[in-house]
């Protein structure tokens, strides 16, 4: 199978995204402390990538190795080498940025040294450290005939030796560099702002941990495993789903190992032999200059807190100018549709919708799917109440949701305690539409209140992405998101829908005649016009769409911050369409999606990305949005973003992307300028508010 130029390979396209993420790192223009933290979540991805990415590769060439991708034409095995080559390029240059970020660290008194860099007398002092307070806490395991090689748990760090005496042939020492009776970050003594990890005092000292031994080597070892596990193909029936799930994360912890760190250049045979009991090929051992883990780099953003020329500018969220908080929420809903933009706007009305519907006598009915929830739930509190207040509280939880399924099934059993009726989703689908339905019954009848968002119902990263909120009276709306719920309880998902885009039976191929309608519109000569934005795609059945549209003239722009396998701008194919990715402060999670202009405009925004999975293997759900206020919101929300030309970055023909830059025209910041109209619209909300009442309000 050949590759199809127009085409990108998700991997790869995965590896562009993060590289976007690195470069933010590398801007002298961002903070120093913003810059560390655009290393740290860089790290982070990668991590993830290579658990699920990498390791579902893993699992597809061992299962069917001759397979290809549908749009890139390469195996499993080929995806895997690319990547690794890439992942490799990627880390080199993380190293470097890494040492320039610490010279400049250096300049605000914090530095992180080795004992390359201290004398004698630091060394004696930390030896008298290591003696007392880590050495008591240390294991060791010496693998040789009769000892195997110890399992290394998922991204642990492990202090690994090359163990020698006089009589014996080359063994190997290993020694886990974590414990929770030590902190990982230590003050060097008599050397304030000069800290070490806990794992190079270990390395340094592991003669003293091998007595009888020379130490001819060592490095630290950092080990991947896969976490692509396929929860349904392992049901236990024996098992209540949530015990299943329980036993599920268990198996993940130890499947096989896909990566192999270090911190120091190894011999070949060291690096074979390391291979051949972790079962890994030599190209999946890397070596760094940087740490092996950047977690630690949160402490140092802790230490320069009060430096607020080191971070970004304070933004909070306002509240929004089209609530009014102080007056009961569903009266406000009841008479005008409410579109809530985070973070820039607050979560607090929503949170204030769930708890006036917690204690409103006239709501019999709530029912929500829950994705991932804050450490702190406040939605789960909400919803506890209002079970012991009596309603009928249907919740999803849906504990698939991946390294969220421990806290999912405590939140499950948390809620079951109060009353609610907690359900699991759907057989082989992931449920991940973010819907809230509050049901009152009222004089005038039955009253639906509905949420649809783009994001998950999580108050701590509303705070970080950005996110759509749509809470919506209207009766067809509500109907069908009960139509939704009633057969999620069933177990089932809906055939047909009027109004909501709902996957997997009814998202996909509306989309495809939404766009279709605009590619008809051009052929006949009339103006046609996409625009979307999303987090990622990958779906080849809108892609293709997309591209028999561009041809047809329709103008398509598209924001899409992560995966993106359509190459646009090649002449004669693609040139129609422009891709843009914006990665800023903030993470970019809204889904909208724009078809025509003017009175024909169709505008929704919803949960599902334009990938397989979201649109076919998973239950999401887009909403139409009618409401004029809130169309003409949406548009010149994505005008805005469109324009941007700081953050924003500019797809090239051959899938690479090209920071946009402002040139003569004036710089725009999107993400900064929608923080400031939500501070100046909710500024001018309070005046109107204290002109009416007459007063000034204090506090």
């Amino acid at each position: 199978m050949k590759s199809n130029p127009l085409f990108e390979n998700r991997e790869l396209s995965w590896l562009r995204f993060n590289e976007r993420v690195l470069e933010e790192a590398e801007d002298e223009r961002v903070p120093l402390c913003e810059r560390l933290n655009f290393l740290s979540i860089f790290q982070s991805n990668l991590d993830e990538f290579f658990m699920v990415r990498i390791g579902s590769l893993y699992d597809q060439k061992l299962v069917d190795p001759k397979a290809r991708d549908n749009k890139s034409g390469m195996t499993a095995g080929e995806q895997m080498e690319a990547a690794l080559a890439v992942s490799r390029d990627l880390c080199h240059r993380r190293d470097r940025v890494y040492a320039q970020i610490f010279e400049l660290l250096k300049e605000q008194g914090i530095s992180l040294v080795d004992f390359h860099t201290l004398g004698p007398k630091h060394e004696k002092k930390l030896a008298q450290r290591f003696k007392k307070d880590f050495q008591p806490y240390l294991s060791t395991m010496i693998v040789g005939k009769k000892q195997v090689f110890p399992f290394m748990a998922n991204k642990e760090i492990y202090a690994m030796a090359v163990l020698a005496t006089k009589q014996d042939k080359e063994r190997i020492g290993i020694v886990p560099c974590t414990s929770p009776a030590f902190k990982r970050l230590i003050e060097v003594p008599d050397k304030p702002g000069c800290f070490m990890l806990a794992e190079e005092l270990i390395l340094h000292f592991l003669p003293l941990m091998f007595p009888g031994f020379s130490v001819a080597a060592k490095s630290l070892v950092r080990v991947t495993r896969n976490a692509d596990i396929d929860a349904d193909a392992i049901w236990d029936e024996e098992l209540s789903y949530r015990d299943h799930m329980a036993e599920v994360i268990k198996r993940r912890k130890r499947l096989a190992p896909i990566r192999a760190e270090l911190s120091r250049t190894l011999e070949a045979p060291v690096v074979k032999r390391l291979c051949d009991n972790l079962n890994l090929k030599e190209n999946q051992v890397f070596s760094y200059d940087s740490p092996l883990d950047l977690s630690f780099f949160g402490d140092f953003r802790d230490l320069m807190r009060s430096r607020a020329e080191l971070f970004y500018a304070p933004r909070h969220p306002q509240d929004s100018a089209l609530v009014d908080l102080e007056k009961p929420i569903i009266p406000q809903i009841a008479r005008k549709d409410l579109l809530l933009h985070f973070p820039y706007e607050s979560v607090r009305p929503f949170l204030g919708l769930l708890n006036e519907a917690a204690r409103d006598p006239q709501v019999t009915r709530i029912c929500m799917t829950l994705y991932r929830l804050a450490p702190h739930s406040k939605v789960v509190e909400a919803l506890a109440d209002a079970a012991e207040n009596g309603k009928t509280v249907d919740v999803l939880v849906e504990l698939k949701a991946r390294f969220d399924e421990e806290s999912n099934i405590e939140w499950s059993r948390r809620l079951e305690q109060a009353g609610c009726h907690v359900i699991y989703g759907v057989e082989h689908l992931k449920v991940h539409s973010k819907l809230c339905l509050i049901i009152r019954e009222t004089p005038s009848g039955t009253q639906y209140i509905t949420q649809i968002g783009t994001g998950n119902y999580n108050e701590k990263t509303s705070r970080l992405y950005t996110d759509l909120s749509y809470i919506t009276s209207r009766l067809d709306i509500g109907q069908e998101a009960w139509q939704v719920f009633s057969a999620l309880l069933e177990g089932k998902t809906v055939d047909h829908t009027e109004h909501l885009l709902v996957a997997p039976n009814c998202l996909q191929n509306k989309l495809a005649d939404l766009i279709d309608e605009q590619t008809a519109r051009a052929r006949s000569g009339l103006p046609g016009h996409i625009r979307v934005k999303i987090n990622s795609m990958s779906d080849k059945t809108l892609i293709e769409k997309l591209i028999e549209a561009g041809k047809a003239g329709v103008r398509v722009e598209m924001i899409i911050r992560g995966i993106n396998c359509l190459r646009s701008g090649i002449p004669g194919e693609t040139d129609n369409i422009r891709i843009i990715s914006i990665v800023g402060r903030y993470l970019e999670h809204s889904r909208i999606y724009l078809f025509g202009d003017g009175a024909e405009r169709r505008s929704f925004i919803g949960s599902a990305d334009w990938m397989t999975r979201n649109t076919l293997k998973r239950v999401e759900i887009a909403c139409p949005i009618e409401d004029g206020d809130c169309l003409d919101r949406l548009e010149d929300l994505f005008t805005l973003m469109w324009s941007d030309n700081c953050a924003a970055r500019l797809q090239e023909a051959d899938g690479t992307y090209k920071r946009i830059y402002p040139g003569i025209t004036a710089p725009v910041r999107s993400q900064e300028r929608l923080a400031e109209i939500a501070a100046k619209a909710a500024q001018k909300a309070q005046q109107a508010k204290e002109n009416a009442t007459g007063g000034t309000r204090i506090g």
